[in-house]
């Protein structure tokens, strides 16, 4: 691999220039291999000499295949389901109101509630991998996002415009991602293009999975644990903005229904007796 600076030979795997010192950018050896960014060595006696590439070995870096990244955010989206069954339990109870066997949602309760959401599936995300290059997925899977290019911006500004274009690449259930993703030779989505990252596999280390797998399994039992003893609560807290009933949930002696808007399913819970 070429460094960027002094165009002398280095060591795939440095972090560091082993003639200059400079900082090595992250996947300089990929763009080199892709054909994005053309090795030049400096003339030497008038002559160029042509760059030597260094030997590709097993602990190059290999890209996040599509799979191995469905299965991380497969693990991501259970485990924030067990986090916002907790806020949005909470939320409910406290801004919607209780009849009895019946739950009538609210303008502020159902906005209250997405709005914690969203807050929640941005910072889990973009604070994880800042800090360690992946989430709780991610890290059970066994991939990380790196940068691929050297740059001034500091790494919460790169990892908060990754995540923030989730609104794009997560439409129609991520397809316009997935479909950029399998154009790219890097396989990166939009967010990752226009953040200069890229996703690649490896191991962070035994005790990162370890920690990561007994969080994941904390929150989802917490969340067993909470939720029923959240609902069995009545803190209602009446509001005088919003409280416009958007969505009814209940059951009568003999079935449970849902209601939103001008739609109506009943669930039909026990057969009536034969005559």
């Amino acid at each position: 691999m070429e460094c960027p600076h002094c165009h002398r030979q280095t060591s795939p795997q440095s972090r560091n220039c082993g003639s200059c010192g400079s900082v090595i950018p992250p996947a300089q050896y990929l763009l080199e291999e892709a054909g994005l960014i053309e090795p030049t060595s400096p003339k030497t006696n008038g002559q160029s000499k042509p760059a030597r590439r260094e030997q590709k070995d097993e602990s190059f870096y290999r890209m996040a295949t599509l799979g191995d990244r469905l299965i991380a955010f497969a693990l991501d989206s259970i485990f924030l389901f067990g986090i916002f069954a907790i806020v949005d339990s909470w939320a409910f109870m406290r801004w919607g109101i209780v009849d009895g066997p019946e739950l009538k949602l609210t303008l502020a309760a159902l906005l209250i509630a997405e709005s914690l959401n969203a807050a929640i599936f941005f910072l889990y995300l973009w604070l994880l991998e800042t800090a360690f290059g992946a989430s709780l997925g991610k890290a059970m899977v066994g991939i990380r996002v790196i940068r691929t290019t050297e740059t001034d911006r500091h790494p919460l500004a790169i990892l908060a415009i990754r995540n923030l274009l989730r609104v794009v690449d997560g439409l129609g259930f991520y397809l316009v991602g997935a479909a950029v993703a399998s154009c790219s030779g890097f396989r990166r989505r939009l967010g990752d293009i226009c953040a200069g990252t890229v996703v690649v596999e490896e191991d962070l280390g035994s005790w990162m999975k370890f920690a990561a797998i007994a969080l994941w399994t904390l929150v989802l039992a917490a969340a067993v644990w909470s939720v029923p003893r959240i609902c069995q609560t009545n803190a209602a807290l009446p509001s005088r903005y919003l409280n416009r009933v958007v969505v009814q949930v209940g059951r009568s002696e003999n079935a449970a229904y849902f209601t939103v808007a001008n739609l109506h399913v009943e669930i039909q819970l026990t057969s009536a007796p034969l005559r």
